[in-house]
């Protein structure tokens, strides 16, 4: 759960704890029971929102970790066949293999 999610469900049912105590002793001063159950079901809807969150981003996590990796090879690749070519090759030839930087 993301730091700032965790507060504000943390303070929003502080809130609504405290609400429903002082609706009990003093009646309904501004706040009716019915505002009250509505932001519980919201606290609650955004309580499963983040967990689902938080599960999708375990499973992402694995497969950025792998993404990373493929783009590390990648531009090794890349960087050792493109310092080859140009060595190989005068800067003119170097579009033909698909290298557009100069030196």
């Amino acid at each position: 759960m993301s730091k700032t999610t965790e507060i504000q469900i943390e303070k929003s049912r502080n809130l609504i704890e405290g609400l429903r105590r002082h609706v009990k002793e003093m009646g309904e001063r501004g706040v009716s029971n019915n505002e009250i159950n509505e932001m519980e079901k919201t606290v609650a809807m955004l309580s499963e929102a983040n967990d689902e969150v938080d599960r999708l981003r375990e499973e992402l996590s694995p497969k950025v970790k792998k993404m990373n990796d493929l783009m590390t090879l990648v531009k090794a690749s890349y960087a050792e066949s493109k310092k080859t070519l140009k060595g190989y090759y005068p800067q003119e030839r170097w579009p033909d293999y698909g290298i557009p930087d100069k030196r």
